[in-house]
C-alpha cells in the first residue's frame, strides 16, 4: 500500500466489485472516463482478476483511494495510471473522486502521494493528464502539483451534442 497520516492508495480488492459498479457506470463521470456503455458486473469481476498481471503486462494501473478516520479507512475515489510506457519513461494519470467526497482535498493528497510512486518507485521521467477545457477543479488540482498545460486539442471530446477543447498537462520528474 501507499500511503501517508490520512490517505491509503491500494490496490483492488474482489469486494470492490459493488463500488466499482456504482462509480464505473455513473454517466455522470462516462465524458471523462471515454466511456459509452455501461459495464457488467460480470465484466468488473475480469477486470479486478487482470488487476494481479504486472503493470509491465496491462500498461495500467488502478489504485482505491481511502481516505482514514481514526482506525478506519473508507473508499473516496480511485486514481488509475494509464498509457505506461516504461521505454519512454511515461504514463497518465487520471482521478476520480465520489461527489460525496469532493472538495476536501483527497485529491490533492492522492494525486501527490500517486506522484511520488510513479517518480520515485517506478522511475517514471513524466506524467500527463487530459482535462476537458471547462473542468476547473480538475485543471485547479493539477497545476496545484506543478503540473504544466502543453497543449490543447480542439474540438477533442464529444459531450452532448458539443465538442469540446482537452487539455494536455504534464509534470517532468524534475518540476517541482
Amino acid at each position: 500500500m501507499i500511503e501517508d497520516d490520512s490517505i491509503v492508495l491500494r490496490a483492488l480488492e474482489p469486494e470492490d466489485i459493488d463500488l466499482l459498479y456504482d462509480w464505473e457506470n455513473d454517466m455522470k463521470i462516462w465524458v471523462v472516463s471515454n466511456t459509452l456503455t455501461p459495464f457488467s458486473k460480470y465484466q468488473l469481476k475480469q477486470y479486478i482478476e487482470s488487476s494481479k498481471l504486472s503493470l509491465y503486462q496491462t500498461k495500467q494501473l488502478r489504485l482505491i483511494i481511502e481516505a482514514k478516520d481514526k482506525q478506519e479507512s473508507f473508499p473516496v475515489g480511485m486514481i488509475d495510471l494509464f498509457d505506461f510506457d516504461p521505454f519512454h519513461g511515461r504514463g497518465g494519470v487520471g482521478i476520480v473522486i465520489n461527489s460525496l467526497y469532493r472538495e476536501k482535498g483527497y485529491a490533492k493528497k492522492a494525486l501527490s502521494l500517486f506522484t511520488d510512486y510513479c517518480f520515485n518507485y517506478l522511475g517514471l521521467n513524466q506524467l500527463f493528464a487530459n482535462i476537458l477545457v471547462d473542468n476547473r477543479a480538475s485543471i485547479s488540482l493539477f497545476e496545484s502539483l506543478n503540473f504544466k498545460l502543453s497543449g490543447t486539442k480542439r474540438q477533442w471530446v464529444k459531450t452532448s451534442d458539443v465538442y469540446v477543447d482537452e487539455l494536455f498537462y504534464q509534470k517532468i520528474n524534475t518540476d517541482s
